[in-house]
Protein backbone atom coordinates (compact mmCIF):
# COMPACT_ATOMS: atom_id res chain seq x y z
CA UNK A 1 0.00 0.00 0.00
CA UNK A 2 1.74 3.46 -1.04
CA UNK A 3 1.18 6.70 0.58
CA UNK A 4 1.07 9.77 -0.84
CA UNK A 5 4.14 10.83 -3.02
CA UNK A 6 4.34 13.87 -1.34
CA UNK A 7 5.04 12.64 2.42
CA UNK A 8 7.36 9.88 1.66
CA UNK A 9 10.30 12.36 2.45
CA UNK A 10 9.26 13.85 5.79
CA UNK A 11 10.60 13.00 8.77
CA UNK A 12 9.19 11.34 11.65
CA UNK A 13 9.43 13.67 14.61
CA UNK A 14 11.72 13.58 17.22
CA UNK A 15 10.90 14.51 20.83
CA UNK A 16 13.34 14.55 23.28
CA UNK A 17 14.54 12.03 25.53
CA UNK A 18 11.71 11.26 28.02
CA UNK A 19 13.10 11.11 31.61
CA UNK A 20 12.69 7.89 32.26
CA UNK A 21 13.90 6.59 29.60
CA UNK A 22 17.32 8.67 30.40
CA UNK A 23 17.35 7.12 34.02
CA UNK A 24 17.08 3.52 32.35
CA UNK A 25 19.75 3.84 29.91
CA UNK A 26 22.47 5.41 32.04
CA UNK A 27 21.43 4.58 35.39
CA UNK A 28 20.87 7.57 36.91
CA UNK A 29 18.31 8.61 39.93
CA UNK A 30 17.65 12.11 38.88
CA UNK A 31 17.64 13.74 35.41
CA UNK A 32 16.46 17.23 34.55
CA UNK A 33 14.76 18.11 31.65
CA UNK A 34 15.77 21.10 29.75
CA UNK A 35 14.66 19.98 25.99
CA UNK A 36 11.30 20.83 25.41
CA UNK A 37 10.45 24.20 26.78
CA UNK A 38 8.13 23.25 29.09
CA UNK A 39 7.33 25.17 32.64
CA UNK A 40 9.72 24.09 35.42
CA UNK A 41 6.77 25.31 37.91
CA UNK A 42 3.93 22.84 36.77
CA UNK A 43 0.63 24.81 35.80
CA UNK A 44 -1.83 26.73 38.32
CA UNK A 45 -2.99 24.77 41.11
CA UNK A 46 -7.00 25.95 39.95
CA UNK A 47 -5.73 24.07 36.36
CA UNK A 48 -5.27 21.22 39.05
CA UNK A 49 -8.40 21.54 40.75
CA UNK A 50 -10.50 21.92 37.75
CA UNK A 51 -8.85 18.98 36.46
CA UNK A 52 -9.76 16.72 39.43
CA UNK A 53 -13.32 18.39 39.13
CA UNK A 54 -14.19 17.00 35.48
CA UNK A 55 -13.05 13.47 36.49
CA UNK A 56 -17.03 13.11 36.57
CA UNK A 57 -17.36 14.32 32.81
CA UNK A 58 -14.74 11.26 31.98
CA UNK A 59 -17.68 9.45 30.17
CA UNK A 60 -18.91 12.45 28.15
CA UNK A 61 -17.63 14.10 25.12
CA UNK A 62 -16.53 17.41 25.86
CA UNK A 63 -18.09 20.56 24.40
CA UNK A 64 -17.07 20.64 20.40
CA UNK A 65 -16.83 23.87 20.01
CA UNK A 66 -15.22 25.32 23.82
CA UNK A 67 -17.61 27.61 24.07
CA UNK A 68 -16.90 28.82 27.86
CA UNK A 69 -13.04 28.75 27.14
CA UNK A 70 -13.79 30.48 23.69
CA UNK A 71 -15.81 33.43 25.54
CA UNK A 72 -13.21 33.78 28.34
CA UNK A 73 -10.41 34.21 25.74
CA UNK A 74 -12.07 36.40 24.00
CA UNK A 75 -12.77 38.22 26.83
CA UNK A 76 -9.30 38.57 27.45
CA UNK A 77 -8.15 39.64 24.48
CA UNK A 78 -10.92 41.96 23.37
CA UNK A 79 -11.93 39.72 20.73
CA UNK A 80 -14.95 38.26 19.31
CA UNK A 81 -15.53 34.45 20.28
CA UNK A 82 -16.11 33.81 15.73
CA UNK A 83 -12.70 35.49 15.87
CA UNK A 84 -10.83 32.39 17.79
CA UNK A 85 -10.21 28.88 17.41
CA UNK A 86 -9.12 25.91 19.45
CA UNK A 87 -6.93 23.23 18.42
CA UNK A 88 -4.84 20.21 20.27
CA UNK A 89 -1.65 22.27 20.50
CA UNK A 90 -1.12 25.31 18.76
CA UNK A 91 0.42 22.51 16.38
CA UNK A 92 -3.28 21.17 15.30
CA UNK A 93 -4.33 25.07 14.48
CA UNK A 94 -1.06 25.07 12.47
CA UNK A 95 -2.40 21.92 10.71
CA UNK A 96 -6.07 23.12 10.38
CA UNK A 97 -4.33 26.64 8.73
CA UNK A 98 -2.52 24.17 6.10
CA UNK A 99 -5.64 21.87 5.47
CA UNK A 100 -7.41 24.94 5.21
CA UNK A 101 -5.52 27.37 2.49
CA UNK A 102 -2.68 25.17 0.92
CA UNK A 103 -2.70 23.33 -2.49
CA UNK A 104 -0.19 21.95 -4.54
CA UNK A 105 -0.30 25.24 -6.47
CA UNK A 106 0.56 27.24 -3.79
CA UNK A 107 3.99 28.60 -2.12
CA UNK A 108 4.35 29.10 1.44
CA UNK A 109 7.66 31.26 3.22
CA UNK A 110 9.11 30.27 7.11
CA UNK A 111 12.54 31.41 8.37
CA UNK A 112 15.05 28.17 8.94
CA UNK A 113 15.62 27.17 11.45
CA UNK A 114 12.20 27.87 12.86
CA UNK A 115 9.58 25.75 13.95
CA UNK A 116 9.59 22.36 11.64
CA UNK A 117 4.93 22.36 11.59
CA UNK A 118 4.92 24.74 9.65
CA UNK A 119 7.49 23.21 6.37
CA UNK A 120 5.94 19.75 7.78
CA UNK A 121 2.17 20.71 7.18
CA UNK A 122 2.69 22.50 4.12
CA UNK A 123 4.55 19.67 2.63
CA UNK A 124 1.46 17.08 3.62
CA UNK A 125 -0.73 19.52 1.65
CA UNK A 126 2.03 19.19 -1.13
CA UNK A 127 2.40 23.20 -0.77
CA UNK A 128 6.25 24.52 -2.22
CA UNK A 129 8.29 25.50 0.59
CA UNK A 130 10.45 28.34 0.36
CA UNK A 131 12.84 28.69 3.57
CA UNK A 132 14.60 31.92 4.48
CA UNK A 133 18.11 31.90 6.63
CA UNK A 134 17.40 33.85 9.71
CA UNK A 135 20.47 36.50 9.72
CA UNK A 136 23.57 36.28 11.93
CA UNK A 137 21.81 37.08 14.88
CA UNK A 138 19.08 34.82 14.55
CA UNK A 139 15.74 36.79 13.54
CA UNK A 140 14.12 36.42 11.05
CA UNK A 141 15.03 38.26 7.74
CA UNK A 142 11.88 39.66 7.04
CA UNK A 143 12.99 41.77 3.74
CA UNK A 144 14.69 38.45 2.54
CA UNK A 145 11.25 36.54 3.50
CA UNK A 146 9.36 39.77 1.23
CA UNK A 147 11.77 39.26 -1.75
CA UNK A 148 10.76 35.79 -1.81
CA UNK A 149 6.79 36.53 -2.40
CA UNK A 150 4.94 35.42 -6.02
CA UNK A 151 1.55 35.51 -6.92
CA UNK A 152 1.87 31.70 -6.06
CA UNK A 153 2.25 33.04 -2.13
CA UNK A 154 -0.38 31.93 0.13
CA UNK A 155 0.88 31.55 3.72
CA UNK A 156 4.24 33.45 5.48
CA UNK A 157 4.89 32.08 8.63
CA UNK A 158 6.59 34.01 11.40
CA UNK A 159 7.68 32.67 14.71
CA UNK A 160 8.21 35.39 17.58
CA UNK A 161 9.52 34.26 19.56
CA UNK A 162 11.25 31.89 17.26
CA UNK A 163 11.82 28.70 18.02
CA UNK A 164 14.90 27.72 18.83
CA UNK A 165 16.97 30.69 18.72
CA UNK A 166 14.93 33.08 21.04
CA UNK A 167 14.85 35.67 18.90
CA UNK A 168 12.09 38.54 19.15
CA UNK A 169 10.64 41.12 16.53
CA UNK A 170 9.61 43.98 18.31
CA UNK A 171 5.98 45.76 16.76
CA UNK A 172 7.75 48.49 14.53
CA UNK A 173 9.55 45.27 12.71
CA UNK A 174 6.36 43.26 12.56
CA UNK A 175 4.31 46.84 11.52
CA UNK A 176 6.55 47.59 8.61
CA UNK A 177 6.42 43.84 7.22
CA UNK A 178 2.86 43.65 7.39
CA UNK A 179 2.28 47.12 5.65
CA UNK A 180 4.63 45.33 2.86
CA UNK A 181 3.12 41.79 2.60
CA UNK A 182 0.34 41.49 -0.39
CA UNK A 183 -3.47 41.51 0.87
CA UNK A 184 -3.83 38.17 -0.71
CA UNK A 185 -0.97 36.64 1.54
CA UNK A 186 -2.15 35.33 4.91
CA UNK A 187 0.69 36.09 7.68
CA UNK A 188 0.74 33.49 10.56
CA UNK A 189 2.39 35.13 13.99
CA UNK A 190 3.14 32.15 16.17
CA UNK A 191 3.31 33.67 19.04
CA UNK A 192 3.69 30.48 22.14
CA UNK A 193 5.91 32.50 23.97
CA UNK A 194 4.27 35.66 24.45
CA UNK A 195 3.28 35.81 28.08
CA UNK A 196 7.18 35.79 29.17
CA UNK A 197 7.38 39.35 27.16
CA UNK A 198 9.56 41.20 29.01
CA UNK A 199 10.93 43.74 26.91
CA UNK A 200 8.10 45.95 26.92
CA UNK A 201 8.90 45.49 22.75
CA UNK A 202 6.45 42.91 22.02
CA UNK A 203 4.17 43.30 19.42
CA UNK A 204 0.53 43.97 20.46
CA UNK A 205 -0.71 41.56 17.41
CA UNK A 206 -3.92 41.46 18.74
CA UNK A 207 -4.44 44.82 18.00
CA UNK A 208 -3.22 44.33 14.63
CA UNK A 209 -6.12 42.15 13.59
CA UNK A 210 -8.37 45.47 13.80
CA UNK A 211 -6.22 46.58 10.99
CA UNK A 212 -4.56 43.67 9.10
CA UNK A 213 -6.73 40.89 7.96
CA UNK A 214 -4.93 38.92 7.01
CA UNK A 215 -3.30 38.04 9.76
CA UNK A 216 -3.39 34.91 12.33
CA UNK A 217 -2.12 34.58 15.56
CA UNK A 218 -1.20 31.60 17.33
CA UNK A 219 -1.07 30.79 21.50
CA UNK A 220 -0.90 27.74 23.00
CA UNK A 221 -1.51 26.93 26.88
CA UNK A 222 1.65 24.71 26.76
CA UNK A 223 4.44 26.65 27.80
CA UNK A 224 3.79 29.52 30.50
CA UNK A 225 0.52 28.08 31.57
CA UNK A 226 2.36 24.64 32.18
CA UNK A 227 -0.55 22.64 30.05
CA UNK A 228 1.62 20.69 27.67
CA UNK A 229 0.47 17.25 28.52
CA UNK A 230 -3.19 18.14 27.66
CA UNK A 231 -2.67 19.35 24.08
CA UNK A 232 -4.93 22.99 23.73
CA UNK A 233 -3.74 25.77 21.58
CA UNK A 234 -5.91 28.30 19.55
CA UNK A 235 -5.47 30.96 16.70
CA UNK A 236 -7.07 34.33 16.56
CA UNK A 237 -8.06 35.74 13.16
CA UNK A 238 -10.86 37.87 11.08
CA UNK A 239 -13.86 35.80 11.78
CA UNK A 240 -13.93 34.91 7.96
CA UNK A 241 -10.90 33.54 8.50
CA UNK A 242 -11.70 31.42 11.26
CA UNK A 243 -14.77 30.11 10.37
CA UNK A 244 -12.16 28.36 7.10
CA UNK A 245 -10.34 26.84 9.41
CA UNK A 246 -13.14 25.57 11.32
CA UNK A 247 -14.64 23.56 8.20
CA UNK A 248 -11.69 21.10 8.55
CA UNK A 249 -11.63 21.00 12.45
CA UNK A 250 -12.28 17.37 14.10
CA UNK A 251 -15.28 17.20 16.14
CA UNK A 252 -14.38 16.95 19.93
CA UNK A 253 -10.88 18.06 18.94
CA UNK A 254 -9.78 18.99 22.51
CA UNK A 255 -11.09 17.37 25.84
CA UNK A 256 -12.92 18.55 28.44
CA UNK A 257 -9.71 18.10 31.04
CA UNK A 258 -8.13 20.35 28.66
CA UNK A 259 -10.56 22.99 28.48
CA UNK A 260 -11.43 23.39 32.11
CA UNK A 261 -7.58 23.57 32.70
CA UNK A 262 -7.01 26.37 30.04
CA UNK A 263 -10.09 28.20 31.67
CA UNK A 264 -8.98 28.31 35.17
CA UNK A 265 -5.38 28.75 34.02
CA UNK A 266 -6.90 32.14 32.11
CA UNK A 267 -8.15 33.21 35.64
CA UNK A 268 -4.94 32.79 37.54
CA UNK A 269 -3.03 36.09 36.47
CA UNK A 270 -0.82 35.23 40.21
CA UNK A 271 0.43 32.28 38.88
CA UNK A 272 1.48 34.13 35.45
CA UNK A 273 3.06 36.66 37.19
CA UNK A 274 5.27 34.79 39.16
CA UNK A 275 6.25 32.37 36.22
CA UNK A 276 7.31 35.25 34.03
CA UNK A 277 9.19 37.14 37.12
CA UNK A 278 11.08 33.43 37.53
CA UNK A 279 11.87 33.14 34.10
CA UNK A 280 13.28 36.26 33.44
CA UNK A 281 15.51 35.96 36.55
CA UNK A 282 16.34 32.57 35.19
CA UNK A 283 17.19 34.00 31.99
CA UNK A 284 19.66 36.32 33.44
CA UNK A 285 21.29 33.17 35.54
CA UNK A 286 22.47 31.33 32.58
CA UNK A 287 23.39 34.12 30.35
CA UNK A 288 25.74 36.13 33.10
CA UNK A 289 26.97 32.56 33.45
CA UNK A 290 27.28 32.50 29.43
CA UNK A 291 29.36 35.22 29.37
CA UNK A 292 31.72 34.25 31.94
CA UNK A 293 32.75 30.97 30.43
CA UNK A 294 32.83 33.42 26.99
CA UNK A 295 29.95 31.38 25.58
CA UNK A 296 28.10 33.50 22.69
CA UNK A 297 24.40 33.23 22.88
CA UNK A 298 20.99 34.84 20.70
CA UNK A 299 19.18 37.28 23.16
CA UNK A 300 16.37 35.10 24.56
CA UNK A 301 12.85 36.50 24.79
CA UNK A 302 11.11 32.96 25.73
CA UNK A 303 12.05 30.14 28.15
CA UNK A 304 15.03 28.93 26.55
CA UNK A 305 18.20 30.05 25.29
CA UNK A 306 20.16 28.94 22.19
CA UNK A 307 23.97 29.25 23.25
CA UNK A 308 26.99 28.48 21.16
CA UNK A 309 29.42 26.50 23.41
CA UNK A 310 32.59 26.12 21.12
CA UNK A 311 32.03 22.48 20.34
CA UNK A 312 30.31 19.85 18.93
CA UNK A 313 26.84 20.49 19.86
CA UNK A 314 25.78 16.18 19.81
CA UNK A 315 28.92 15.95 22.04
CA UNK A 316 27.91 18.59 24.02
CA UNK A 317 24.29 16.77 24.30
CA UNK A 318 25.93 13.47 25.04
CA UNK A 319 27.99 14.28 28.10
CA UNK A 320 25.11 16.48 29.42
CA UNK A 321 23.02 13.18 29.07
CA UNK A 322 25.56 11.31 30.84
CA UNK A 323 24.98 13.97 34.05
CA UNK A 324 21.55 13.70 33.89
CA UNK A 325 20.88 16.73 32.43
CA UNK A 326 18.56 16.97 28.67
CA UNK A 327 18.80 19.79 26.99
CA UNK A 328 18.31 20.09 22.76
CA UNK A 329 20.24 19.84 19.56
CA UNK A 330 18.98 19.22 16.39
CA UNK A 331 21.68 18.61 13.26
CA UNK A 332 19.24 20.15 11.17
CA UNK A 333 18.84 23.74 12.81
CA UNK A 334 22.45 24.36 10.92
CA UNK A 335 24.28 25.44 13.98
CA UNK A 336 26.29 22.56 14.65
CA UNK A 337 28.12 24.01 18.05
CA UNK A 338 24.96 25.07 19.28
CA UNK A 339 22.66 24.15 21.98
CA UNK A 340 19.06 25.16 22.90
CA UNK A 341 18.38 24.65 26.53
CA UNK A 342 15.14 25.80 28.34
CA UNK A 343 15.04 28.08 31.65
CA UNK A 344 14.86 25.77 34.84
CA UNK A 345 13.77 27.11 38.38
CA UNK A 346 17.27 28.64 39.50
CA UNK A 347 18.22 24.89 41.61
CA UNK A 348 17.68 23.58 38.09
CA UNK A 349 19.70 26.08 36.33
CA UNK A 350 22.61 25.85 38.19
CA UNK A 351 22.90 22.25 38.16
CA UNK A 352 22.74 22.74 34.38
CA UNK A 353 26.18 24.83 34.61
CA UNK A 354 27.25 23.06 37.14
CA UNK A 355 27.40 19.99 34.28
CA UNK A 356 28.23 22.42 31.43
CA UNK A 357 31.37 23.59 33.08
CA UNK A 358 32.18 19.91 33.41
CA UNK A 359 31.46 19.12 29.90
CA UNK A 360 33.20 22.09 28.60
CA UNK A 361 36.45 20.53 29.75
CA UNK A 362 35.15 16.99 28.12
CA UNK A 363 34.71 17.86 25.09
CA UNK A 364 37.48 19.51 22.78
CA UNK A 365 36.44 22.54 21.25
CA UNK A 366 35.83 22.64 17.70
Amino acid sequence: MQPKKNIVHLPVYQPGKPIDEVKRELGLTEVIKLASNENPFGCSPKAKEAILAAVEQTSIYPDGGAVELTQAVAEELGVQPNQIIFGAGSDEVILMIARAFLTPDDETITAFPTFPQYKHNAEVEGARVIEVPVDANGKHDLNAMLAKVTDKTKIIWVCNPNNPTGTMLNENEITAFLDAVPGHVMVVLDEAYVEYKASGQFPDSIKLLDTYKNIVVLRTFSKIYGLASLRIGYGVGDADVIRSVNQVREPFNTTTYAQKAALASVRDSAFLEFCRDANAKGIEQLTAAFEDLGLPYFEAHGNFVMVDVGRPGGAVFQSLLRQGIIVRHDPSWGYPTKIRVTVGSEEQNNKFLSALRHTLGEVTAS
